[in-house]
């Protein structure tokens, strides 16, 4: 399971990639002016990156687009040299060859040569091996790096006028992750064939990615709930006004005075014992405490709280998030304006704004919202997360005047709705706080029969004052149970008061939830595993390799990804370990400030990792993977059973190889584990309502599933459910479905978002990108496969290659 650096949408291709905002890194400059010399050559990744580059930059300069690494490992063997120094063997990627020659006879022809790929670590790379692919090194070309964090005129033009050589020490750990990510999962992963399936694979991250969603499994099933019990009273003032006597509000029991700390009532006698003691009392006012609250607003969007919020807000998974990012990033054509990038480079694990992007959000506060919106003092969030060294600023609009509003007739829904929440959460955080008034009351409840006083709680607040809150309100991963209605205004202690009612209530404590892809991105970060690049990769591998499935949004491991955590667990303790894959992070940083050598930290990790891989090749049993079901082979009668094959799950007879029946799972989709997991409750979905913006769900009807809108029947909204294969569509995102033609016609694969987009295939397509350009993998033949991108053609992958590099 090794994931790939740079994918949020899939991988670095020529439908990805962006530069951000101008802001040199490390390294000696180079000292050339902008247009000084006409015909430059710049090299960027992506096509759409280069139509926008390309605008800016105007006549003197050629934009070409290398469309992602143009060198890597070789495709079918190790490609590192053990007994010396690590020493990759890299290889022109096979696609790449004509782009290679392209660029070296462009590059031989211009009188100097930009590198302009992303500013960051693997974008380092990229042009490190532009330029040893190219040969460009051994030659007195002037070569300028540049970097930028956003495609704006200013920034671009800035990074020109102040370029700088290569920096080293960002490819050298680039080489180290590479590496290590090539020992672990091209040695671990043909062991995962032999002793458990063809097909599986390990990786760095990823596996630990996996253990965390196995352990929350394992609490979950391990987990004894206790009963507790609280008592609610419905209170109101006794004296006074009739209004005011109308007004009632629930109270919380806390605790008996004279005993400290708050009361636990652990079964149902105890209750009815308090409520029996409550029946009589007399209920008044001890103590009000008004006081006021401010409210910050939270900072701009960093990777991993962009790919939270948006998971929470409009239910896109990391990897639709990265996608369309990545999209506004690169540009959008904005009609005469031509291509635009409209927020900054997206993989960052920094809070900073420039402050010209800080006093253009201020005025823009001021004009749209008044003078009291506007703190005394722009805000400052230089808050990093931990081991951050991605691009050094906050993802934010390249233009707080470009409203959503204006772009929603250039944007796609997905374009739209995420920069939506990009604009409002940047505009927000320069916002003035919001002010609330929050009153607790205490009530003492006195019983002469047992002697007791009872102390009731309520608390309430009154926004006074909406400041951020007007714009944006940040999400929270488990929603918390709405409170009764706060105590009303005016009432001062000794007011008498009323009890309507006791209610006692009995609940269960609960077990801890299963990670969603926003809580596991979250935990991630908090624990150091992985960086901004790597987060969206980890979950779409544990994904794709079927080890862990959907469930109404949660994330739960298949009985296969329990069985490969196991054995990893087993016998790979280091790479499974949270903390070893957190220091190895911080060692990788450490060489990205030139303050560790590369080799020596790869020789610290591999000598104990070989030892561990030489027992595991001896030691590991062998593991059958099936799932059992109710159902019965039609031909040998032998129950079926829930096997893994190359396409996903199938069900296939207990009896093979005598019996070879197979079939698919009929009722397989939308994250069911097995064919007897069906339910009548409805199902929710990613899907959002296209008429009202609400979130869709599955329900089950007359002729079986189906998705409507949770707002039914205010919103008749509904769709049948298509059969998605998994796999993204490589033009829009949108999911690719099975599809036939009119009559029975034969079976092809298109794009769920028709008519929009016309994208079809008449092979089915793989999850597996392709090993040389990253583009859509189809099936060829039985046992083939094949690029619709690049004229690639091969067998699978070979399991290491399939993934994406953590």
């Amino acid at each position: 399971m090794a994931a790939s650096t740079k994918t949020g949408s899939g991988a670095r291709s020529s439908n990805n990639k962006k530069a951000s905002k101008a802001k040199s890194t490390r390294g000696k400059s180079t000292g050339s002016t902008l247009g000084a010399n006409g015909g430059s050559l710049v090299i960027v990744e992506s096509p759409a990156k280069a139509r926008t580059i390309e605008r800016i930059l105007g006549d003197g300069y050629l934009i070409r687009a290398s469309r992602g690494h143009v060198r890597d490992l070789p495709k079918g063997k190790l490609g590192v040299d053990l007994e010396s120094s690590f020493d990759p063997s890299y290889t022109v990627v096979k696609d790449k060859q004509d782009v290679v020659r392209e660029l070296k006879d462009l590059g031989s022809r211009a009188p100097s040569i930009y590198l302009a790929t992303d500013p960051d670590r693997e974008g380092e790379a990229i042009s490190w091996h532009l330029v040893k692919a190219a040969d460009w090194d051994k030659g007195s070309k002037p070569l300028h790096r540049v970097v930028f964090h956003e495609i704006t005129q200013d920034a671009v033009k800035a990074a020109f006028e102040h370029p700088r050589t290569l920096d080293m020490e960002l490819v050298n750990a680039q080489q180290a992750r590479r590496i290590l990510d090539r020992l672990v999962g091209y040695q671990i992963s043909p062991l995962l064939w032999k002793k458990v399936q063809r097909g599986l694979s390990a990786g760095r991250v990823q596996s630990v990615a996996l253990r965390m969603v196995v352990d929350r499994e394992k609490e979950i099933r391990a987990f004894v709930p206790r009963e507790y019990w609280t008592i609610e009273a419905r209170l109101r003032k006794t004296d006074g006004p009739k209004e005011k006597r109308d007004e009632a509000f629930t109270a919380l029991l806390h605790s008996i005075k004279g005993q400290k700390g708050k009361l636990k009532i652990e079964n149902g006698d105890r209750a009815r014992e308090i409520e029996a003691d409550l029946k009589d009392a007399g209920y008044a006012v001890s103590q009000v405490k008004t006081r006021e609250v401010k409210q910050s607003p939270a900072p701009p969007f960093i990777t991993s709280t962009l790919q939270q919020e948006a998971f929470r807000k409009l239910r896109f998974s990391a990897k639709r998030t990265m996608m369309a990012a990545q999209q506004l990033y690169e540009g959008v054509a904005l009609g005469s304006e031509g291509s635009v990038g409209l927020i900054t480079y997206m993989r960052t694990d920094s809070t900073n704004v420039t402050p010209a992007s800080v006093q253009e959000a201020r005025t823009y506060i001021k004009a749209r919202f008044g003078e009291e919106y506007l703190p005394d003092k722009p805000r400052a969030f230089r808050r990093k997360a931990k081991g951050a060294q991605e691009a050094h600023e906050a993802i934010r609009p390249t233009s707080i005047t470009r409203t959503p509003d204006q772009l929603k007739a250039q944007l796609s829904r997905d374009q739209h709705r995420l920069y939506d929440l990009i604009w409002r959460r940047m505009l927000a955080s320069q916002m003035a706080e919001a002010r609330s008034d929050s009153t607790t009351v205490e009530t003492e409840a006195g019983d002469t029969k047992s002697r007791k006083t009872y102390l009731f709680r309520s608390t309430g607040s009154v926004l006074t004052f909406p400041g951020f809150r007007t714009l944006y309100m940040e999400s929270v991963d488990d929603g918390e149970e709405e409170a009764g209605k706060g105590p009303p205004p005016g009432l001062k202690s000794g007011d008498a008061l009323s009890c309507l009612g006791v209610d006692p209530k009995q609940h269960f404590t609960q077990p801890p939830p299963r990670y969603t892809e926003a809580s596991l991105i979250k935990s991630l970060e908090e624990k150091g595993i992985g960086r901004p690049s790597t987060y969206a990769p980890i979950i779409s591998t544990i994904m794709d390799r079927h080890y862990v499935v959907k469930e109404e949004s949660k994330l739960a491991p298949t009985s296969l990804g329990e069985t490969v955590c196991d054995l990893l667990m087993g016998y790979f303790t280091d790479i499974m370990d949270t903390n070893f894959t957190a220091r190895m992070e911080d060692e990788l940083d450490e060489v990205a400030r030139g303050e560790r050598q590369w080799v020596p930290m790869l020789e610290d990790f591999y000598g104990p990792f070989q030892k561990a891989l030489d027992v595991a090749t001896e030691d590991m049993p062998r593991v059958r993977v099936e799932e059992a079901t109710d159902e019965v082979c039609d031909k040998c009668e032998k129950p079926m059973v829930i096997k893994m094959g190359r396409f996903g799950r199938f069900l296939s007879c207990s009896g093979f190889p005598e019996c070879r029946n197979a079939r698919p799972i009929p009722s397989e989709g939308n994250g069911a584990r097995d064919a007897s997991s069906e339910s009548q409750a409805p199902e929710t979905t990613d899907e959002v309502c296209e008429k009202c913006g609400k979130p869709m769900e599955i329900r089950t009807g007359r002729f079986g599933k189906f998705i409507a809108c949770t707002d039914y029947p205010t919103c008749k909204t509904s769709k049948p459910i298509l059969n998605k294969v998994g796999v993204p569509c490589p033009r829009c995102g949108g999911d690719l479905v099975q599809r036939r033609g009119r009559g029975r016609g034969r079976v092809f694969y298109g794009c769920s978002r028709y008519p929009d987009c016309d994208f079809l295939v008449n092979q089915r397509p793989l999850p597996e990108p392709c090993p040389e350009c990253e583009g859509l993998m189809v099936q060829s033949g039985r046992s083939g496969a094949r690029c619709t991108t690049c004229a690639w053609k091969g067998d699978a992958p070979a399991p290491e290659e399939a993934l994406a590099r953590s």
